[in-house]
């Protein structure tokens, strides 16, 4: 995968979590969203592609 096709993949990403927590993230400028609703996303991210790759390692465990 090249790195701009890695950085689209992770901003519509991004957009994804930030719907899913019905964090008003819009594409630019964003100074009017607080510090915690900002964090929740990039810490959900985090959260959610940790438990993509503990589960690829268990099912790669599995076979």
């Amino acid at each position: 995968m090249s790195n701009r096709s890695t950085k689209k993949s992770l901003e519509r990403f991004k957009y994804e979590v930030a719907d899913e927590l019905g964090v008003p993230l819009s594409n630019g400028y964003n100074g009017d969203l607080t510090a915690k609703q900002n964090g929740s996303v990039g810490g959900y991210m985090v959260k959610k592609m940790i438990e993509a790759q503990e589960k690829q390692m268990a099912e790669g465990q599995n076979r």
